[in-house]
C-alpha cells in the first residue's frame, strides 16, 4: 500500500476512516486492473453507487469529478464503483465483499489497509454502457422564481417553464 499516497487522501478528506478505505482500495484494485492513472479530462468515468467517505478517494486518486463530470452518483446504496476508461474501451465494477461484522472502527480501518484492493471486492462488467460525456446545455430563466437553470431541469407547470424547485413533486408512490 502506498503510504504517502494514503496520508493525502486523508488530508484531502480531513480523517481517517473505514469509507475512505473502502474508495482508496478501490482505486488501487482499479489501478492494478486496469492500470488506471489520474484523468486530466474525461478519459476516465467513475460511476459510484454510494454517497460515502469512499468517493473523496475516488475524486483524489483517479481526477474523477463531479465538475468535471467524471463522476456519477448512481443511488444504490451500495459499496459499488464502475470504471470506464474511455481510451481503451475498458470497463470494470466493483462491489464491496462482506467485511466481518464483529469488528470495532479502528479494528475495520486496520483490516481494509491491510489487504490488497483485489481481495475486497467482487469484479465483474458493468450492466451499462460508459456514460456519454458531459454536455454544455442551455439555461433557461424559471417563470416563477426569476433563476436560471439548466434546459434539463425545466418543467411545465400551468404552461410555463419552471425550475424544479418551482414544481411541485409529483409522486405516487411507485
Amino acid at each position: 500500500m502506498d503510504r504517502e499516497l494514503w496520508e493525502r487522501v486523508v488530508a484531502f478528506h480531513g480523517h481517517e476512516c473505514p469509507g475512505l478505505a473502502i474508495g482508496f482500495k478501490a482505486c488501487e484494485a482499479a489501478r492494478e486492473k486496469m492500470g488506471l492513472g489520474f484523468s486530466t479530462d474525461e478519459e476516465i468515468v467513475c460511476v459510484t453507487e454510494n454517497d460515502a467517505c469512499g468517493v473523496d478517494a475516488i475524486q483524489f486518486i483517479t481526477g474523477c469529478t463531479w465538475g468535471k463530470g467524471n463522476l456519477l452518483y448512481r443511488d444504490r446504496g451500495k459499496q459499488a464503483f464502475s470504471f470506464f476508461n474511455r481510451k481503451t474501451g475498458e470497463s470494470l465494477r466493483m462491489i464491496l465483499k462482506p467485511l466481518p461484522e464483529e469488528m470495532e472502527r479502528e479494528e475495520r480501518l486496520q483490516y481494509l489497509l491491510s489487504r490488497p484492493g483485489t481481495h475486497l471486492f467482487h469484479f465483474g462488467p458493468p450492466s451499462y454502457p460508459v456514460p456519454e460525456k458531459a454536455r454544455i446545455l442551455k439555461t433557461i430563466i424559471c417563470e416563477q422564481c426569476g433563476e436560471g437553470a439548466a434546459e434539463h431541469k425545466i418543467r411545465l407547470k400551468e404552461g410555463k417553464r419552471v425550475c424544479l424547485d418551482c414544481f411541485p413533486d409529483y409522486s405516487r408512490g411507485w
